[in-house]
């Protein structure tokens, strides 16, 4: 078993860097106030409790990361790989994790508000029993997600990608949904408002009249 890091510290409030390889650090509980890190690495690094404010993650790759517990306020994480990662219980609140990716990532249960996941790869994710309600999801790529029992209403699904996702006990109410293919997964037991059960019908071919 490879050994932690523990002498490699966090950085100063502020600090941009850039490259670094922090694979394997240590973070326990550590505060991040306004740090950007662009194309750093945190392979298998142990960041359980860890807090972020402000901070920016760019291109980051944080493949087999643990971040269980952790709460971030403010942050982005743009174009990041969170492959395998462990992220239970995990807050995010007001958060960018916009084009990143999550495979083989562990995601519930956790909290987030106001978040944006556009372009987020979250392909056989499993998200169920979720509240993601409210949040920015555009283009985002459900594909073979788990969303059962997940709250999605009001959520920004526009050109989202929905292909085999399991849905049954979804609310999808007040959620834009444009350019969503409505043939592409199962619809029992999913709940819509009255615009997505037309939306629907004419997906299948129906005629609607008012």
């Amino acid at each position: 078993m490879v050994s932690s890091r523990p002498h490699v510290g966090p950085p100063e409030p502020g600090a941009e860097v850039e490259g670094a390889d922090f694979a394997r650090v240590d973070w326990w509980g550590a505060e991040l106030d306004g740090v950007t890190f662009t194309r750093c690495r945190f392979d298998d690094a142990s960041l359980e409790e860890l807090v972020t404010r402000r901070c920016v993650f760019d291109q980051c790759v944080l493949t087999g990361v643990r971040l269980s517990g952790s709460r971030h306020s403010g942050s982005a994480f743009l174009s990041c790989r969170f492959d395998r990662a462990v992220l239970r219980d995990v807050t995010w609140d007001g958060c960018k994790l916009t084009g990143s990716q999550f495979p083989g990532a562990h995601l519930r249960p956790m909290t987030a508000t106001e978040c944006d996941w556009s372009y987020a790869n979250l392909r056989a994710a499993d998200l169920s029993g979720l509240d993601l309600s409210g949040q920015r999801f555009r283009e985002t790529d459900f594909t073979d997600a788990d969303l059962r029992e997940c709250d999605l209403s009001g959520a920004d699904l526009d050109r989202a990608r929905m292909q085999g996702a399991k849905l049954r006990g979804t609310d999808l109410r007040r959620a834009s949904t444009d350019a969503v293919n409505w043939l592409a997964f199962e619809l029992t037991g999913v709940r819509l408002d009255l615009a997505q059960a037309v939306q629907f019908a004419r997906a299948h071919g129906a005629l609607v009249e008012g």
